[in-house]
């Protein structure tokens, strides 16, 4: 996964400009991002503190973990079904 060139304090320092009443072209021109960018921040980050942003990322990155270790177990439950029934 592409690391982001923006930290979360950063991320959320641009959406508490935009809260402060600044456009979002002129926002997103002075950070240098795109509209889409500023809009998926927004609809991610918004409202949000900078520790909560923080833990919101390690529980995404933590979630992912866990569902790799689960296709995994799934699928090693699934080799060892095939092979007690004897379809190898």
């Amino acid at each position: 996964m592409k690391k982001s060139r923006y930290t979360e304090k950063q991320i959320v320092g641009v959406l508490k400009e935009s809260e402060a009443g600044l456009e979002t072209a002129e926002l997103c021109r002075k950070h240098g991002i795109s509209h889409q960018t500023f809009y998926r921040w927004k609809a991610k980050y918004g409202g949000l503190q900078v520790d909560q942003a923080r833990r919101l990322k390690e529980l995404e990155q933590e979630n992912t973990r866990l569902k790799r270790v689960v296709a995994n177990l799934s699928l090693d439950n699934l080799v060892l079904k095939d092979i007690a029934s004897g379809n190898f």
